[in-house]
């Protein structure tokens, strides 16, 4: 099983992230004290931004071999060294919190973030503990209009494929297409798809080719046995 406490491999070779953290639990005093202060937690996660910047993580190949031992196969190359220090500090948020006071809190960072700290929030879903109560939140987030946003969320993460319903997992799928997302960046999809998600498809598909429009080249991937050789462009 992983959990964020896996990302922390990587702080060693990225200072910055390492030195952020290390201030921010100080500065945070222990998570485990009644007075706790939920204000300041989330002052501190929203500061990663200005403190840690935007530039990719980058991994290398040893990273990688850590990651895959402590659980997380699925790429975080893409992100930003803001988001790794916020999926670790809500990682340890529900490491020394009550499960319902980290949620709480999940839900405020989320609630009140801006964009990017709405995607590290959806890219540490698949970290948490009991991660099925966040299904409602990932939904939600699924119909946003900010692309960066959907892709923390149908992107390179595991909890749709793991965790939604049929209904959502295909709804989140025609979205990606609708979006121009490659396919190949659902993970599980290939688990999941099957004969409603090939219907849906192939009705986007026709209804593309109708109104004189390209159809995605990847849609093959979801189409299945309803694929017509030669449809897409």
């Amino acid at each position: 099983m992983s959990d964020a406490s896996s990302l922390e491999v990587l702080l060693g070779a990225r200072r910055s992230a390492e030195v952020w953290l290390e201030a921010s639990i100080r500065d945070l005093g222990p998570f485990s004290a009644p007075l706790f202060d939920e204000e300041r937690f989330l002052s501190i996660f929203s500061s990663a931004g200005r403190l840690l910047g935007k530039a990719s993580v980058a991994l290398e190949e040893t990273d990688a071999a850590r990651l895959e031992a402590g659980g997380i196969r699925w790429p975080i190359d893409g992100w930003g060294l803001d988001e790794l220090g916020r999926v670790i500090l809500l990682g340890r948020a529900f490491r020394d919190l009550s499960p319902s006071r980290a949620a709480a809190l999940l839900e405020a960072c989320y609630a009140r973030g801006d964009n990017r700290e709405r995607q590290a929030v959806l890219r540490a879903l698949p970290l948490l503990p009991e991660r099925a109560r966040f299904v409602p939140l990932a939904i939600e987030a699924c119909r946003t209009n900010v692309l960066t946003v959907f892709c923390a969320i149908a992107c390179e993460n595991p909890l749709p494929a793991a965790e939604f319903p049929d209904l959502n997992f295909n709804q989140l799928v025609l979205k990606a297409l609708f979006n121009g997302v490659a396919l190949s960046r659902i993970v599980g999809l290939s688990k999941r798809a099957g004969p409603e998600l090939a219907r849906m498809a192939a009705d986007y598909a026709s209804e593309r080719r109708a109104a004189g429009r390209s159809v995605p080249s990847d849609i093959d991937l979801v189409l299945g046995s309803t694929a017509n050789p030669g449809a897409t462009t």
